[in-house]
């Protein structure tokens, strides 16, 4: 068989159509690839911080996509008639992907995570809220982008945003929230179970916000900042030798 007779397919992970002549449209196109951006994101965080729910985060955006996946086939709904996207477009994958991001992201700040006090309870306040206006704001933008592009309709948009968020704050209750409001219940044995398991001693997984209410990065970066002051103290020292 010859190369002009082999089939060949296209893989649009990341092909993107947008307006040549808008500005707008270029920087949509580009803040609709984010979900292929996190992927790699969420791996590098899970190997490199050993945090259980960075991992949890992560096999929950799987489970996020493999939902959409099945909707797509049960509704098949088509895209927009002017729509380069390939397959079904209920609901949008993108912004159901980051509907779910967005919620199990603001849940975490929300109900477990405490950032460290820059001195003043306001200037705690505007901190934590740009926190979350960002992500929201980046989330939004994803979804918006969708139909901007003309690969969605509104409500396909809407309906994958809302499921999403549905998605990420049920995920999280089950696997955050219920386990360290209730230690004793079936989700939070199964939890210090999971931390307790020769598997998680293997691959150093832990949950620093078991003991930190940051999560241990200001303890990290005092304990870091000790040991780098003593080092050079000692260098200059033997210098002055």
């Amino acid at each position: 068989m010859s190369d002009d007779q082999i089939p060949r397919a296209s893989l649009d992970v990341s092909h993107v159509l947008y307006d040549a002549n808008s500005h707008v449209s270029l920087a949509l196109a580009l803040i609709t690839l984010s979900p292929i951006l996190i992927m790699p994101a969420y791996a590098s965080a899970a190997l490199l911080t050993r945090e259980l729910v960075i991992i949890e985060m992560w096999l929950g955006q799987f489970a996020c996509e493999g939902a959409n996946w099945i909707l797509k086939r049960m509704i098949k709904q088509e895209r927009p008639l002017e729509s380069a996207g390939q397959g079904y477009g209920f609901p949008s994958s993108h912004s159901q992907y980051m509907g779910y991001f967005a919620t199990f992201l603001c849940c975490h700040f929300i109900f477990r995570h405490r950032f460290s006090s820059l001195g003043h309870p306001f200037i705690d306040f505007i901190r934590t809220s740009a926190v979350h206006a960002i992500i929201i704001t980046w989330a939004g933008l994803v979804c918006y982008s969708r139909y901007h592009l003309t690969y969605h309709t509104v409500p396909q948009v809407m309906w994958g945003a809302t499921f999403g968020v549905i998605l990420g704050a049920a995920y999280y209750a089950v696997c955050e929230l219920l386990p360290t409001a209730y230690p004793n219940s079936i989700f939070g044995q199964y939890r210090r179970a999971l931390l307790d398991s020769v598997v998680a001693s293997w691959f150093l997984i832990r949950d620093s916000w078991e003991v930190w209410p940051d999560g241990g990065y200001d303890q990290q970066w005092q304990s870091w900042k000790i040991q780098s002051v003593a080092q050079n103290q000692t260098r200059l020292k033997e210098k002055t030798k």
